[in-house]
């Protein structure tokens, strides 16, 4: 007798470097009851289905892996989004941004595929605030979310604690804006162990700009840092728990990354207060990427079957 599905439905898109350690993650983490894997690649979905399957079963994992359709993704709880169009990167600024024309029509076919899809979006395909506006817009979903400003803000508690000597727990911060260059440090607002800040945040920040390249350049492709984000926000939009995530959501006429509060799976953003000189950069933020979102490509590319 086949064994009861218990726990969500999750679907992968993307079965590259990014989608297979997500995949890894959400099996490890026994978080779906089901995970639905969709390529446009038959030959890989079909490998990478059979290896997380051995994962799965060696780990004792419940969850049930499937290859799958985009048009089985409308029945899902969840939808990461992590589809990746072959292209080289050789942007020397703006790193993120530079497969926006590669991976936008990809990006649209599926949107217009999932158009009315009611369940929870996640957006991990860069450049994030630019992607999550592209298919929230193309499918008319209601409840699309990009992930990059919780990496960031993790990222960013986790240097000052080590910079404070404490454990990151005892930090509170969000870094918001754009995932990218222009990510906005929120200085006035973050403690460490309940008092403001009092330690060197310049250092702090530089080593938050550089880490993306020491990870880049150490192993070709930020994987990991993403597998988490993507596990703590789904266990909110989900339901589970209750809890804050700094995600890439409606933002005026532009989408970047501010604070969302989930209770009950339902969000609600937080922005906290900001000087002037964060607003600015906010702003900033906003501007520039209302300018790139007018270059994006509008064509469609069929990304799979």
């Amino acid at each position: 007798m086949e064994d009861v599905v218990n726990g969500p439905v999750v679907g992968i898109v993307g079965a590259g470097a990014v989608g297979q350690t997500l995949a890894v993650g959400l099996i490890a983490a026994a978080l779906p009851g089901r995970l639905l894997v969709v390529s446009r690649h038959a030959d890989q979905v079909h490998a990478l289905t059979a290896d997380l399957q051995d994962l799965a079963h060696a780990a004792r994992s419940r969850t049930r892996i499937e290859a799958a359709r985009v048009d089985d993704l409308h029945g899902c709880d969840a939808v990461v989004v992590a589809l990746r169009t072959d292209f080289k990167n050789t942007a020397e600024r703006d790193i993120r941004r530079a497969g926006a024309a590669a991976n936008a029509p990809a990006l649209g076919d599926l949107a217009q595929r999932l158009r009315g899809y009611g369940g929870t979006t996640l957006v991990v395909t860069n450049p994030v605030d630019l992607m999550a506006r592209r298919f929230a817009e193309v499918s008319a979903c209601p409840r699309v979310f990009g992930i990059g400003s919780n990496l960031d803000s993790a990222r960013y508690r986790l240097l000052l604690a080590r910079y404070a000597d404490v454990a990151p727990a005892r930090v509170r911060g969000h870094v918001i804006g754009e995932h990218g260059d222009r990510a906005v440090v929120c200085l006035s607002t973050t403690t460490v162990a309940g008092r403001p800040v009092a330690v060197p945040v310049r250092a702090v920040v530089e080593e938050l700009q550089r880490r993306p390249a020491l990870i880049r350049n150490g192993i070709g492709r930020t994987r990991c840092g993403p597998t988490g984000a993507v596990l703590s926000t789904l266990r909110k939009a989900l339901g589970l728990v209750d809890g804050i995530e700094e995600l890439s959501v409606r933002y005026g006429d532009v989408w970047l990354g501010i604070p969302m509060r989930f209770t009950g799976g339902r969000a609600a953003a937080c922005l906290p207060p900001l000087t002037r000189s964060e607003r600015l950069s906010l702003d900033s933020a906003a501007s520039s990427l209302r300018d790139a979102y007018t270059h994006l490509p509008t064509s469609i590319e069929r990304i799979a079957p």
